[in-house]
């Protein structure tokens, strides 16, 4: 088996047993990434010092230190996600040029446990996006299929991480934007219960919506990354105190005595057929593991997409009015700044550092936020947002875990939907209720649509509840077997 196709734990095995150095598996996958970057834009940065780092933990490894469990492993990290002396841009003009003076708590810890950084990998500007083709840096490339979206905002994460160009990947969910990428490239993708992972050091787009998670090859490998990254923070208030629990679960592949949830809600017309075909296995999967299936109903899922996007654009709208290009941010070509008025010094700098998905979110939110508006707008979906969350409460004394779809599709081409925003928006249908009500969340592969492209189903579990719903995705990640394929992308 290729360097490129081992599991986490198969690696530290082989550069514990000095089978391999660290130095030969960072090179392995840097040149990798190097090469097979050309066709799929995943990184907008690749780490020229990686492979320095790696042999420097070679030394340490020769001196009889155990630099930690993620020795050696080359991990993408989304571009939301600050990394020092390395850029960090957002997808965005506006920060094409800001190198942070420090690492966010996620990059950290993963550093500590001897993790090296590859590369920062593409996305949809400020993570606002569902396909990735609004990133200042151009769109990323589907690996199963160089014609079609990867999905997004986490595209290049996914992208990267399906095309084996690191060990693991990190993304950030703001509204379903590690599993909607992960099912359209046949990865797993995990989005946290809101606090079990710490958000200082990575870009704000909606505060009380966005999570940093792991996307990986498989089950144990996001479980682990997913340990390491978690827990309290004291630079960040949001971050739990609640003890972190051995994720690692054992790998059992029954279900017996587990009760999966099915929304009655998200049995729409809208569904493609492959889809649908890909969740019904997957159910009848869990029936033949042993699983009691029960049907749910949360009603107010229905109206999960305009809560989101409003109060996402609400905070995205506070979040980045920091950006006028006076501290930071791009800043225009005035040939003088004294004869400029301070509006349209403003206006030229954010007009032409933000895109225009970005530019209309930010306009969304200003109106949503402004003196009239706050008691129809935000605060009415705020109140909905926690009716929904009670929703979820009750469903989870029902049931252990909720399998529904991550989309209502497979990947679509680049630019079919593009030009349609509200087309666009209903990508989040089925995603968007998980980062509302902050419970955890996963993408599974578990089928393929007529066209060959992946499609994965969706886990939800109840708050600070992962071990079961990595327990479940174990069993079917078991009983599917597509872990092993990989897309035949070449440089």
């Amino acid at each position: 088996m290729k360097t490129t196709d081992l599991s986490i734990k198969e690696l530290r095995n082989k550069i514990q047993s000095r089978e391999l150095s660290a130095t030969q598996v960072v090179e392995t996958f840097f040149n990798r990434a190097q090469s097979l970057n050309k066709k799929l834009n995943a990184f907008i940065t690749l780490n020229e010092r990686a492979i320095d780092e790696a042999k420097h933990l070679d030394q340490r490894l020769a001196a009889g230190e155990n630099p930690g469990p993620l020795t050696g492993m080359p991990i993408a990290i989304k571009d939301m996600l600050c990394t020092q002396g390395i850029k960090t841009t957002a997808g965005s003009k506006m920060l094409s040029q800001f190198v942070p003076p420090y690492d966010s708590t996620v990059v950290a810890r993963l550093k500590k446990a001897g993790a090296i950084v590859i590369g920062k990998t593409n996305l949809d500007e400020f993570a606002m996006g569902s396909s990735n083709e609004t990133s200042y840096f151009g769109a990323v490339k589907n690996p199963w299929n160089l014609d079609y979206v990867p999905g997004g905002s986490s595209g290049g994460s996914a992208a990267a991480q399906a095309a084996r160009l690191a060990v693991a990947s990190i993304g950030t969910d703001t509204g379903g934007s590690i599993r909607q990428p992960a099912s359209f490239c046949g990865i797993v993708g995990v989005k946290p219960t809101y606090g079990r992972v710490s958000r200082y050091g990575i870009v704000a787009y909606a505060s009380s919506l966005d999570q940093a998670g792991p996307m990986t090859t498989t089950v144990s490998d996001a479980a682990e990354i997913l340990e390491i990254i978690s827990g309290h923070d004291q630079h960040d208030s949001t971050t739990s105190q609640k003890k972190v629990p051995n994720l690692i679960v054992p790998q059992e592949k029954s279900m017996k005595g587990f009760k999966i949830g099915l929304i009655k809600e998200y049995e729409t017309d809208s569904l493609n057929a492959d889809v649908r075909k890909t969740v019904h296995s997957a159910v009848e999967t869990a029936k033949m593991l042993g699983a009691e299936i029960i049907e749910i109903n949360l009603p107010l899922t229905q109206y999960a997409v305009p809560i989101y996007y409003l109060v996402a654009a609400s905070e995205a709208s506070s979040n980045l009015a920091r950006y006028d290009g006076v501290r930071f941010g791009h800043r225009s070509d005035f040939h003088s700044l004294a004869a400029i008025e301070l509006e349209k010094f403003y206006c030229r700098n954010r007009g032409e550092g933000f895109g225009s998905e970005v530019q209309r979110r930010i306009m969304i939110g200003t109106y949503a936020l402004s003196s009239g508006y706050y008691d129809a707008y935000y605060n009415k979906a705020g109140q909905v947002r926690r009716l929904l969350t009670e929703q979820f409460r009750n469903a989870f004394q029902k049931c252990d875990v909720i399998l529904s779809p991550v989309s209502t599709t497979p990947a679509f081409k680049i630019g079919e939907r593009i030009a349609d925003p509200l087309t666009m928006y209903l990508n989040d249908i089925f995603t968007t209720s998980t980062n509302l009500a902050g419970l955890p969340g996963m993408s599974l592969p578990f089928g393929f649509s007529t066209q060959g492209l992946p499609i994965g189903v969706q886990l939800t579990a109840d708050h600070f509840n992962e071990e079961k719903m990595f327990t479940v995705a174990y069993a079917l990640e078991a009983a599917a077997h597509l872990s092993e394929r990989i897309p035949n992308v070449n440089a």
